[in-house]
């Protein structure tokens, strides 16, 4: 059982990683790389809705990008029809995107297995070809404008830096809220139900109830990036939120890891980052997505923070168990005397 000292070790390393983010405009950055940057937070922000789903559940969805799309969209017509802004527009989206995950799960999670990832995967379709023929409302292929500020005690910050800070914030808030889900009662039982799901069955937990409690906490981490997404681009349309982009969410937490917390960290930087520090085009970026994911499913299964965690602790262990310690040494010679 895991006592709250050893659980705070497990968040430590993900805040001490964000605390060193926090410092990315001060060696001044460019504005390519400050763009990068918040796009890449924007998806770590809903990796850790998806690291809960498929890291403490087993369940993977394919269409984790129409729960963005859902948050981004509801930003967008609140702020058109209503006026209402950035932090209203917050917890409106989650909402959304929590009750869209609700509607998809149940019929979803009937099934199990590449079944399920087929399922999620034509919903997300389904709501690309609904937002495509939404006509005025949805703004139909085009999509629609964002023009309201984010404002922040009086203050516009909706400028890149201001802007790299806000959602470097809503980052450390999913990585806090995953790290309490995770070291949770209803963390452990979502573990149950991922290692055998009819023994947890046996013990009176009812599984189909939690897989759907779990696409809906999802739901809510995708609906806020998806708001942050809509006020950072300040244009939305349904193409951003079909296919391709769940795979790359997908692929994201894959290759970083949806079991540690690092790992989302690790994920989005990664699969944001290489190609432009790479200098690699469109098409040959997602063949070294493909070659990445390969080399993660033979040699880390668990994810790219998960096998360098487990190497270390390979290393220094055996390390450990190799080195005499003073005691043992003068154990050994009191009996070599006797």
């Amino acid at each position: 059982m895991n006592t709250p000292l050893s659980s705070l070790r497990s968040l430590a390393p993900a805040l001490v990683v964000l605390a060193i983010l926090a410092f990315v405009p001060a060696i001044g950055a460019s504005n390519r790389m400050l763009s990068l940057a918040i796009s890449a937070g924007i998806n770590i922000v809903a990796l850790y809705g998806l690291s809960v789903l498929f890291g403490q559940t087993g369940i993977l969805s394919m269409g984790h990008a129409a729960l963005v799309g859902v948050g981004a969209y509801a930003a967008a017509l609140l702020a058109r029809d209503t006026g209402i802004g950035f932090w209203v527009a917050l917890p409106v989206g989650g909402i959304a995107a929590a009750a869209f995950a609700a509607v998809i799960g149940v019929p979803s999670l009937r099934v199990s297995g590449h079944h399920f990832v087929i399922m999620t995967f034509a919903f997300g379709q389904l709501l690309t070809i609904v937002l495509t023929n939404g006509g005025d409302f949805t703004g139909a292929a085009t999509g629609l404008d964002l023009q309201l500020p984010v404002g922040f005690f009086g203050m516009r910050a909706d400028d890149l830096v201001p802007y790299y800070f806000v959602v470097l914030a809503f980052v450390t808030l999913s990585a806090i809220a995953s790290w309490a889900i995770i070291n949770s009662p209803y963390g452990r039982t979502l573990r149950a139900i991922r290692e055998n799901e009819k023994l947890a069955a046996s013990l009176g937990i009812n599984v189909g109830r939690h897989k759907i409690g779990a696409f809906v906490v999802s739901g809510v981490f995708a609906g806020v990036s998806g708001v942050l997404l809509a006020y950072f681009l300040r244009h939305i349309s349904p193409s951003q939120f079909a296919s391709f982009p769940s795979i790359y969410l997908a692929l994201m937490v894959m290759i970083g890891g949806a079991r540690l917390l690092l790992g989302p960290i690790a994920g989005g930087i990664l699969v944001s980052f290489l190609p432009e520090v790479l200098n690699l085009d469109p098409v040959q970026s997602r063949i070294l997505y493909g070659v990445c994911l390969i080399a993660v499913i033979l040699l880390l299964p668990n994810g790219l923070i998960a096998g360098l965690a487990d190497g270390w602790q390979r290393l220094f262990g055996a390390s450990r168990k190799q080195a005499p310690s003073p005691a043992a040494g003068r154990n050994h010679a009191s009996e070599a005397g006797r």
